[in-house]
């Protein structure tokens, strides 16, 4: 009985989907969740996350193995699904690089399980997930120090050319002024730098001395916008 919802009603065609069993295919579909699921365990590994998402990611490789199930062995409704993933992509938004790995690991897991590779799809998980907890619990391209934005007001008639260039040498291990601009009807000069500080204890004492040639002026030391993590 279950056999027959492998049968088109439009009689013959030229996919393999007909040669496939309902236990096999229901095996598939088990496996699929599960290494759905466990796709979904690895992104949300110490990383910030929405219930969507991670509901969708957990679906994906069952809902790319139905598409492969049925394309297999028919060149025609191939090309046709390949076109149908392009319109889905000009409709999606852009994600972080994270993101949109999963979903290649998500859909590289529905290929394996709807071409019938259940062990291969399994041990192909595993390895990505050991591989993820490594990578994010070791120090592996983690900043030593982040980094910081420095917001500095002088008077219009001080030469702000290397001005404070030997404070920099004491107190950072990298300078550079990224931005200059002109503030209060073009009286004062507002100079932006990024800057990498020796350590956290040295922020105090390079502003006090920034004070004193400043001439006591407004003087701004925070983070760095973050940068958004994209391919």
């Amino acid at each position: 009985m279950l056999d027959s919802m492998f049968t088109s009603v439009f009689g013959t065609s030229e996919s393999l989907v007909a040669s496939v069993s309902s236990a096999d295919f229901l095996l598939c579909c088990l496996v699929s969740l599960a290494l759905g699921c466990a796709i979904a365990l690895i992104y949300m590994f110490k990383h910030n996350y929405s219930k969507n998402f991670v509901v969708t990611l957990a679906l994906l490789p069952l809902i790319v193995q139905m598409v492969i199930t049925l394309v297999n062995g028919n060149l025609g409704a191939g090309i046709a699904v390949m076109g149908v993933f392009n319109l889905v992509r000009f409709r999606s938004i852009p994600g972080s690089a994270k993101d949109i790995g999963s979903v290649f690991l998500a859909m590289a897991i529905g290929l394996a399980t709807g071409m019938g590779f259940l062990w291969l799809a399994a041990v192909f998980t595993v390895i990505v997930g050991i591989a993820n907890v490594v990578y994010v619990v070791s120090p592996f391209g983690k900043k030593k120090e982040p980094g910081k934005s420095l917001k500095i007001t002088i008077p219009e008639d001080l030469d702000y050319t290397g001005l404070f260039d030997d404070v920099f040498e004491r107190y950072t291990s990298a300078h550079e002024l990224v931005e200059v601009q002109t503030t209060n009807m073009g009286s004062l000069f507002q100079l932006e730098y990024e800057i990498q500080l020796k350590g956290p204890e040295f922020e105090k004492g390079m502003i006090d001395e920034m004070r004193y040639r400043n001439g006591n002026l407004k003087i701004t030391c925070g983070r760095m916008a973050a940068a958004r993590d994209v391919l």
